[in-house]
Parts: structure tokens; C-alpha cells; sequence
């Protein structure tokens, strides 16, 4: 019998969700479906630069499977801009938190936002804007095979 599956942690849903190369009708493209974990695995290995270690504890997954989850999303990029398809950020087992934690280095207060509500500028009690994310490396959901708590996305589109 096959493990169970265990839900990716995402930080955010995207913004946009659909990308296609310009000049060609929609009806005419091949579609790549990039999964939300599989964004995930991309912005956390290729633009924070976070070793696959970290970032797996981060995502609440294996080492292995983060490579295995970043090695997946990287070859399904590179055939929609290879092959001129469209690439579709849609579907997967994914939990987003429903807070984000931020601490103030000027005073150390901690404080909540939801997620989605983007990036604070300041904290709330002494105005600074040099804060930073608390929750980061901090694990989420319930263990063996759960998708803990949050917002999931399971398969379809959000």
C-alpha cells in the first residue's frame, strides 16, 4: 500500500494564473498544467534561493520530494516556452495557512496578517517597516497524510 499523501504548504495563491505567448489565438495553443506546489517548489528554490533542504521544511514535504516536485515544474516550463504552449497554474494537494507571523526587529513585537492581504509596510506598534516573516521553517498540518489546516486546493482550478 502506497503512503499517504501529504498536502504541499503554499505561502500564496498566484496573481495571475494563465500565461500564453503572444499573437496566437487561445484555441490554437496545447496547454501545460503547472501545479501550485510545483509554483511553490519554483519561487522558493529559483527566487528566494533557498537550498532544497530548507525550502522542503518550509513546503512541510521531504527533500526528496521537493527535488523530485522543482525538477517536475522545471521541465513543464520549459516545454511551454520551448514549444510556444500555453501554461496554465492550476490544481494540486496544497494548504495555505491562514495567517502569516511577521516580527519587528526594532521592537520585537509580533503580529498576524491574513494571507492574501500582501505585505504590511510597517509594524503596528512601533511604525518600523524593518520587519520580517516569523513563520518561516515553521510546520504546518497534522502529519501522517492530512492537510492539517488552511485553505486547500485539491485538483481544478482555485
Amino acid at each position: 500500500m502506497p503512503r499517504p499523501f501529504k498536502c504541499r504548504r503554499i505561502s500564496t495563491a498566484p496573481d495571475a494564473d494563465y500565461f500564453k505567448p503572444r499573437g496566437i489565438p487561445l484555441s490554437e495553443l496545447e496547454e501545460v498544467v503547472l501545479t501550485l506546489d510545483e509554483l511553490e517548489a519554483i519561487r522558493l528554490a529559483d527566487l528566494d534561493g533557498l537550498y532544497q533542504e530548507e525550502a522542503a521544511r518550509y513546503m512541510n514535504i521531504s527533500r526528496q520530494t521537493f527535488g523530485n516536485i522543482v525538477e517536475s515544474a522545471h521541465k513543464k516550463v520549459a516545454q511551454a516556452l520551448v514549444n510556444g504552449q500555453a501554461l496554465r497554474i492550476s490544481g494540486g494537494m496544497c494548504e495555505m495557512p491562514a495567517m502569516r507571523r511577521f516580527e519587528c526587529s526594532e521592537c520585537g513585537h509580533v503580529f498576524e496578517v491574513p494571507f492574501g492581504g500582501g505585505r504590511p509596510t510597517g509594524c503596528p506598534r512601533c511604525g518600523s517597516s524593518n520587519i520580517y516573516r516569523a513563520d518561516r521553517g515553521a510546520r504546518f498540518g497534522r502529519g501522517r497524510g492530512g492537510c492539517g489546516r488552511g485553505r486547500r486546493f485539491r485538483g481544478g482550478r482555485m
